[in-house]
């Protein structure tokens, strides 16, 4: 199997160190059983998210040292404004600290009481802020996304006919706006289609309604579009990003996934109203609108990372490095989500261990045998961050997908890194039959997964 091969040289190591098995034992059993709660230094491979936790590149780190940090109109965020505008195409920008807090601006601005908002597959934290308002998220992804073997180029699209149903249903006044994330983090990482993109936006052009890109993972789902999509296949990466955002009124993204930072967010949109009504409450809940949140320094990074990863040569790489994990694990007929997708490789669990039901969290208990085995941190993907109880009938509502997601950061761990953790996964995979379901002993009321308490069941 053919190594990907790094377009980068490799200037600064921090040192890792694998911890014993007994003192893993001891540091999960303390954790409640809750991949969070460990110490980021008792981790040897953290795949917990590569959100925040990219190698910034030497041109990234010297740009911190031109950060203007004025308070109020700094240089550096004349420079992002001008990137965005330059890639996306949009007049109006919000800095954020991340992009949760995009969301909750943009959300507590549009959303009301039992409004509904549809997507392809609302992730943790943008579920969480429509359900706070006491709105709802529909997931409207087309079927073959909740398929895990079937090879469709394009999981990630919008299903049209669900989304008119939705539309039917509650009517144009109860739907805000229609979103799309790209890449689909919660069903596998999986890719929009040009196509899709064009079709969602006709029809919220048509029935008046607002179109929104999550886009955290925006030059991904670009240079799918660019390997998959026939028209594209000559086309470049920046032209297919401008298009992709021409089609929507406007996004919001964390900049800590593409734009290889460590902390950063935006939103950006094309409407002048809209801006003025967001801006009032960033200046509330985030800062002034020049810096919304964050230094002049990690604008400067975000400014740069953002073209830093339009270049085609990185991209090849990135999508490169995950399908080489995802390929190790699939040669073990390890069941994987297929196609490999742009950031992570998601295991199956359904069908990993079948005989731990969702109600005693599998996800879970893989990544706690990820962490024991290995010192690997991965995060479930599944009923402990998804499950809902149906407030009518008092049953568990779970969701379709039950999913373990190894999230590799950006430009931090080598090939013999990911053979590490493929030979862990294998390793257990021989033993599954002995993993235990895991019962809750603590739940906060909502996105229980970051605090919740676990226990094992004997």
């Amino acid at each position: 199997m053919k190594r990907p091969l790094e377009p980068f040289r490799i200037k600064v190591v921090e040192p890792v160190k694998l911890v014993s098995r007994q003192e893993r034992e001891k540091l999960i059993r303390a954790a409640g059983f809750n991949i969070f709660k460990l110490p980021a230094e008792k981790i040897f491979i953290d795949l917990l998210t590569d959100s925040g936790t990219s190698a910034m590149s030497d041109y990234q780190w010297a740009g911190l040292m031109q950060g203007d940090e004025s308070y109020a109109g700094c240089r550096n965020f004349f420079h992002l404004k001008e990137t965005i505008h330059d890639i996306m195409g949009y007049d109006y920008i919000l800095p954020t600290h991340q992009g949760r807090a995009a969301e909750n601006i943009l959300f507590s601005t549009l959303l009301s009481k039992n409004d509904v908002v549809p997507s392809n597959i609302h992730f943790d934290t943008t579920r969480a802020n429509i359900e706070y308002l006491g709105a709802r998220a529909e997931d409207c992804v087309i079927e073959e996304g909740l398929n895990s073997e079937l090879k469709h180029p394009f999981k990630g699209n919008l299903d049209l006919q669900k989304l008119n149903q939705v539309y039917k249903r509650y009517g144009k006044n109860k739907i805000p706006l229609v979103c799309l994330t790209i890449t689909n983090n919660s069903g596998g990482g999986q890719p929009v289609s040009m196509e899709n993109i064009r079709q969602v936006a006709e029809f919220c052009r048509r029935n008046r309604l607002l179109f929104f890109l999550d886009a955290a993972r925006f030059a991904e789902n670009a240079y799918f579009i660019k390997m998959r999509e026939k028209a594209y296949g000559k086309t470049k990466i920046k032209q297919i990003v401008k298009e992709m955002f021409s089609y929507a009124d406007g996004c919001w993204v964390s900049a800590k996934k593409d734009a290889l930072v460590n902390i950063g967010g935006f939103i950006a949109l094309k409407d002048e109203k809209l801006f003025q009504k967001l801006q009032n409450l960033l200046i509330l809940r985030e800062g002034f609108p020049t810096y919304g949140g964050l230094a002049g320094r990690d604008l400067e990074a975000m400014a740069r990372g953002l073209y830093e990863v339009l270049e085609e040569d990185y991209l090849s790489y990135r999508i490169q490095h995950t399908a080489y994990l995802g390929n190790l694990l699939i040669a073990a007929q390890i069941p994987v989500v297929q196609p490999i997708g742009g950031h992570a490789v998601y295991i199956d669990v359904k069908k990993f261990i079948p005989q731990i039901p969702q109600s005693q969290f599998p996800g879970q208990a893989l990544t706690v045998a990820l962490y024991r085995q290995a010192g690997i941190r991965a995060v479930e993907i599944g009923s402990l961050m998804f499950a809902t109880k149906n407030p009518k009938t008092g049953r568990w509502i779970y969701p379709k997908l039950e999913l373990v997601r190894l999230t590799i950061p950006r430009r931090v761990y080598s090939a013999s890194h990911l053979e590490y953790v493929a030979e862990a996964v294998i390793a257990i995979s021989k033993k599954r039959e002995q993993l235990k379901g895991l019962k809750l002993v603590y739940e906060p009321p909502f996105l229980r997964h970051f605090t919740a308490v676990l226990k094992e069941i004997e």
